[in-house]
Parts: structure tokens; C-alpha cells; sequence
């Protein structure tokens, strides 16, 4: 296979996989590529995600690492093998490569949650609340490039409402709910959004109110991602400078934990609606 100049996050993930089975078996990378009858430079590529690997070669190296966890080898295999061309590749070398990669990790889901404590989350956005969103960064997008960062937002919420959506769950602050990142009518009408996505079977919102006692989690924020088996979880977490997917085994057991810390300190789906309801009234 070609050596990739740019591999997806999710390329990367695969290669950091294979190395680290390949650690846990206390092998260099010199010694397996003897063993495949390569070179420790393909090896190198191969654990970058530089290189790709077929799926021969890749039940090849779980043997070799003695690796018997089955469920995620089958995971590794169903990463090395997908070969769907997504339609956020419509958008490579348009748009920032982490917003395509988080399009194919939502894809790619089997379950998704979030903790929003600054913005509504993209895939509940209304588009005059993404609109606004966009249009208040530095230096201001034109308004041809805003208006594509925008349509790529909706087009993104798809994954909640195609016939095999995953569950999705989110706990908001109340922060969220009142900030205005518009006027009056966008806050109403992202509210009202809420309840609707609420209704969906596979959606669960749920909300921390401002009075609610021993939550300090207000930097809490974050998107976790289920992979094929725990091990291959991910979690999305914005920065200044974009956004940084954590893949670590220690940190996606704090992520989860963060998650059912959070998650104690909110009302439950019937008590959040019912909270929306009464803040998209006072508008």
C-alpha cells in the first residue's frame, strides 16, 4: 500500500493500536519486521498510520503478539479494512482536517457522549446558533467560508437521525441553555431544538442546573466516542489552539468516570425537558 501523505485520525488510531500491541509484547520494531520480511522503516509508517495494513497481515501480528483479545482484534481489522469513502471527504482540503476526523469518528460510533459547559454541542445546533458561533471567530471567516462551516455542522447531525443512529447522551449546564451567543429569538429557537432532539428514542438530554450543590465541574467539557471495545474509545476535547483526541488507556477510564461524575450531579431526561421547557418560556 502507498505511504499516506496526510492519514485521518482514524489511520493514526490503527497505527498507535499495532504499536501498542506490539509494546505489550515487548517486541522493537526491528524484530517484527523480520518476522514480517520487512523494514523497520515500513514498520515505522505502519504504527503512524502512514502505511496501511490488510487484514492478513494484521491477524498475522496478533498472533505474533500473542494477542487473544478477540473483540478487538475484530475492532482493528473492521478500522484496517473500511475502505468507505465518507461525504466528509467531499471537504478534505477545504475544511480543517480535525473537523473531518471528528465527522468519521461520529460515523463510526457505537455510542456517543457529551459534556457541555461553554456551547450547545455541533450536533444539537440549530444553524443560526452555529451561524453565530462561526462568525464570532479570530480572524473572521468570509462569509462564503462561514456559510460552508455552517452547512458542514448540519450535515454532521445526520449521524443522530440516520435509521441506525447510536445512542447519544449529553448533560448541558444551565450556562449553556442561557447563554445567548445571538439575539432573543436564536436562544428560543435552539431551545426549542432541544426538546425536539430530545424526542428522538436514541437522544437523552440532560441538564445541571445553577443551583444544584457539589458540582465543580464547570472546565468538564468533552465528547466520548465508543469504539468496537472500550479499548478503542476516544474522546474529543477542544483547545485553543483546535481540538485534541485522547486515546490513553489511563485517560479514557478518567474520561468515563469524569463522565458518571457529571452525569450524578444532573436532573434526569423528564426533569431537563421540563427545565428547557421553562427557560424557552421566559424568552
Amino acid at each position: 500500500m502507498p505511504p499516506r501523505s496526510q492519514p485521518t485520525a482514524r489511520q493514526v488510531r490503527l497505527g498507535t493500536e499495532l504499536r501498542r500491541l506490539r509494546d505489550a509484547a515487548g517486541m522493537t520494531a526491528r524484530e517484527v519486521a523480520q518476522f514480517l520480511g520487512s523494514t523497520s522503516g515500513q514498520m515505522s509508517q505502519m504504527e503512524a498510520g502512514i502505511a496501511g495494513v490488510s487484514e492478513q497481515r494484521l491477524q498475522r501480528l496478533a498472533a505474533h503478539y500473542a494477542c487473544a483479545d478477540q473483540e478487538l482484534i475484530d475492532g482493528l481489522v473492521e478500522m484496517a479494512t473500511d475502505r468507505t469513502r465518507g461525504w466528509w471527504e467531499e471537504y478534505r482540503d477545504v475544511l480543517p482536517p480535525e473537523f473531518l476526523d471528528l465527522a468519521e469518528l461520529e460515523h463510526h460510533a457505537r455510542f456517543m457522549q457529551v459534556i457541555a459547559t461553554a456551547h450547545v454541542p455541533g450536533l444539537l445546533q440549530t444553524e443560526e446558533y452555529a451561524r453565530a458561533v462561526f462568525g464570532y471567530w479570530v480572524p473572521p471567516l468570509p462569509d462564503s467560508e462561514l456559510e460552508l462551516w455552517v452547512a458542514y455542522r448540519m450535515r454532521r447531525q445526520q449521524v443522530l437521525s440516520r435509521e441506525d443512529a447510536v445512542p447519544y447522551e449529553a448533560v448541558l449546564h444551565e450556562s449553556v441553555l442561557r447563554t445567548r451567543v445571538a439575539d432573543r429569538g436564536v436562544a428560543r429557537a435552539q431551545l426549542e431544538g432541544l426538546l425536539s432532539k430530545s424526542e428522538c428514542p436514541n437522544v437523552s438530554l440532560r441538564v445541571i442546573p445553577f443551583d444544584v450543590d457539589g458540582f465543580a465541574g464547570a472546565s468538564s467539557s468533552l465528547v466520548y466516542v465508543g469504539g468496537h471495545v472500550p479499548a478503542l474509545d476516544t474522546v474529543q476535547r477542544d483547545t485553543p489552539y483546535g481540538s485534541a483526541f485522547v486515546d490513553a488507556s489511563a485517560q479514557l477510564h478518567a474520561m468515563r468516570t469524569l463522565f458518571r461524575k457529571v452525569e450524578s450531579a444532573s436532573l434526569d431526561p423528564t426533569r431537563s425537558r421540563d427545565f428547557i421547557h421553562r427557560l424557552s418560556k421566559e424568552l
